[in-house]
């Protein structure tokens, strides 16, 4: 059982102090812009398609004619399946390379796919958009206080906001592991560290090039609530969302399917513009 990043399996993480004013993140997954496009497109059972997408369409529900946001789409991977379901999709995410990628991914759908930072769009007039969903980006995102602002201009009244994130509470880069209990028979999540605000470098490809790496941030549940708030949204619902992964053998194998099914992967955040 793995602590993977958006995606990413088996990371080499190097924690640094958290900060507010680091700007390094705006382009960290250009860079290997080729291989997340591989990982997500080609694996079969990633989580992107087993979990995380069946349980956001269910919840975001993408009607026909509704105007949706992609934020931080990336290859645009959720954007084409929004799409699908005939919402109007818009996708932006900071990469121009996985923009690029977005687009060829995309011939036969009417995606409008565009370069921006997730807090600058400018590009939007208010309330342009019904609902924006963001997946497993606001952890690699820098300012999530500035990027809630901008969704909340550019929803329209009751517009909603749908996050998915790495569970803050388990899922902590460099500062939680998985533990096996001997005694006990018991699989469990040990968690050095989850009030402290940090950001992490991730090697994305252990036994590469160190400088193909991203960064990544923790920060306590607390301060996405608190953030929300301030941009004027409403907390309506929350979901928690564990492996979909079973051990079949092994002498931990018992111990390894319950703890799948008591420790969540990803946290779910569904927000509501107030009126």
């Amino acid at each position: 059982m793995n602590n993977d990043i958006r995606g990413n399996k088996n990371p080499i993480q190097q924690r640094q102090p958290f900060k507010r004013t680091d700007q390094s993140s705006r382009t960290s997954w250009g860079k290997v812009a080729g291989w997340y496009n591989d990982l997500i497109e080609d694996q079969a059972d990633n989580y992107q398609k087993t979990v995380v997408l069946p349980n956001l369409m269910r919840l975001v529900a993408p009607k026909a004619g509704e105007r949706v946001l992609d934020l931080a789409c990336g290859q645009g991977f959720f954007s084409r399946e929004m799409a699908r379901a005939g919402a109007k999709v818009t996708g932006v995410d900071i990469s121009p390379e996985l923009i690029a990628k977005a687009k060829v991914m995309s011939p036969s759908l009417k995606i409008d796919f565009r370069v921006s930072a997730a807090h600058e769009l400018e590009d939007f007039d208010d309330q342009s958009f019904d609902k924006i969903v963001t997946v497993l980006a606001i952890q690699n995102i820098h300012n999530p206080d500035e990027v809630f602002r901008a969704c909340e201009r550019v929803l329209s009244r009751g517009g909603s906001l749908h996050l998915v994130m790495n569970h803050p509470a388990f899922r902590i880069p460099q500062s939680s592991s998985w533990g096996f209990d001997e005694k006990a028979g018991i699989q469990y999540r040990r968690i050095d560290k989850y009030l402290s605000e940090h950001k992490i470098h991730i090697q994305m490809r252990p036994g590469s090039d160190p400088s193909l790496s991203t960064l990544s941030y923790h920060r306590p549940m607390q301060a996405y609530f608190k953030w929300l708030r301030s941009a004027g949204f409403n907390v309506r619902n929350i979901e928690e969302w564990i492996s979909d992964r079973r051990s079949d053998s092994g002498p931990r194998a018992k111990a390894e399917n319950v703890a799948r099914k008591e420790i969540p992967l990803f946290m779910y955040l569904e927000a509501v513009k107030s009126v």
